[in-house]
C-alpha cells in the first residue's frame, strides 16, 4: 500500500503548494498507475514563473506503508503537516507582502503579520500602535545583520526550519549559526536560539570554543556555556586552548567568565580526586 505526492517544483526544487496533490491510499499489485490527468493548465503554467527555457520539473514523492487497510472503504490516515510549504511558498513568491527589509545593500520582502505572530520584537517595531497599523508597505532599515543571516532568519520564521548553509560560499555553517544565534536573541526566537546552541555544541574544539564560550556569555546560553566548560576540564586540552588568539580575546573580554572556568576546572579535578584517599 502506498500513497504518491505530485508537485510542480520552483526553481529552487520547493514544491509549489498550489500544484501539489497526493492520491488516496493505494495498491499498486490492484491499480498499475496513479496520476493527475489536468495537472495544470498550460497558459497557468507559462504564468507561474516556474517554467525556464521551456522545461519544468515535477516532484514524485511516495509513501509506502507495511500496514494493508482494514478495507477498501477505509479512510486513508492524512498525509503529513505541509503547513510549512505553504508559507515557504508565500515567502518565496512574494505575494502579498507589505514590509520591505534593506540588509546589508539587500532587499526582502516579507508579510508583516507572519513575522509579528513568530516574534514578540517584530510584533514591537511593526504594529507600535495598534490604531495607527496601515496597510501601506513598510521599509525597515537594518544595519547590525549580514544579508545572508537575514535570510536564513526568514526562512526560519516562516518554514520553521534551516535553510542548508552550503549555499552559502563566503561564510561557513558554524560562522552561519552563530550569526543566527545572535538574531535569535534579538528577535527572542527561543526555539531558533536553541536549534543553534544545539548545533554549536557540535562545533565545539580547540580552534572554537574560546570564541563559542564568549557567545554562550554574552547570550545568556547555559546549555552551550557549560558544553564549553565540559570541553575544557581537561588540563590537556586547556594547556592547548590558551595559546590560542580565542582564549586571549576571552580574557580580555570576559574576565568573570575565566573566574567561573577556573572554578569549574577546580570542581572537576576535586570530583576525580578522592580527598580521604590519604587517609586511607
Amino acid at each position: 500500500m502506498a500513497r504518491v505526492t505530485f508537485s510542480l517544483l520552483d526553481q529552487e526544487g520547493n514544491p509549489v503548494p498550489a500544484y501539489t496533490f497526493t492520491t488516496q491510499m493505494c495498491n499498486f499489485s490492484v491499480n498499475k498507475s496513479q496520476g493527475y490527468e489536468n495537472f495544470i493548465r498550460r497558459v497557468d503554467l507559462e504564468r507561474s514563473g516556474h517554467l525556464t527555457d521551456d522545461s519544468f520539473s515535477v516532484g514524485c514523492y511516495v509513501v509506502v506503508t507495511k500496514e494493508a487497510a482494514a478495507s477498501s472503504t477505509a479512510v486513508a490516515p492524512p498525509p503529513p503537516s505541509d503547513m510549512h510549504l505553504h508559507y515557504g511558498h508565500l515567502l518565496s513568491s512574494k505575494q502579498y507582502t507589505d514590509v520591505e527589509f534593506l540588509v546589508g545593500g539587500e532587499t526582502f520582502l516579507a508579510h508583516r503579520l507572519v513575522l509579528a505572530a513568530r516574534s514578540p520584537v517584530f510584533m514591537a517595531e511593526l504594529f507600535p500602535l495598534m490604531n495607527e497599523v496601515t496597510a501601506a508597505e513598510e521599509v525597515v532599515q537594518i544595519d547590525d545583520m549580514e544579508a545572508q543571516a537575514f535570510k536564513a532568519l526568514l526562512t526560519f520564521i516562516y518554514t520553521d526550519t534551516l535553510p542548508e548553509f552550503n549555499q552559502h560560499e563566503d561564510d561557513d555553517e558554524m560562522t552561519m549559526i552563530q550569526r543566527l544565534l545572535v538574531a535569535a536573541d534579538k528577535y527572542k526566537l527561543q526555539r531558533l536560539k536553541l536549534t543553534c546552541e544545539n548545533k554549536l555544541c557540535r562545533h565545539i574544539d580547540i580552534g572554537s570554543v574560546a570564541t563559542i564560550l564568549v557567545l554562550a556569555d554574552k547570550y545568556h546560553c547555559e546549555g552551550l556555556r557549560e558544553a564549553c566548560f565540559e570541553f575544557l576540564s581537561s588540563s590537556a586540552t586547556l594547556s592547548v586552548v590558551v595559546e590560542t588568539d580565542g582564549f586571549l580575546y576571552l580574557t580580555q573580554t570576559c574576565p568573570a567568565v575565566l573566574k567561573d572556568l577556573i572554578s569549574n576546572i577546580v570542581a572537576h579535578q576535586l570530583e576525580r580526586t578522592d580527598p580521604f584517599s590519604v587517609n586511607k
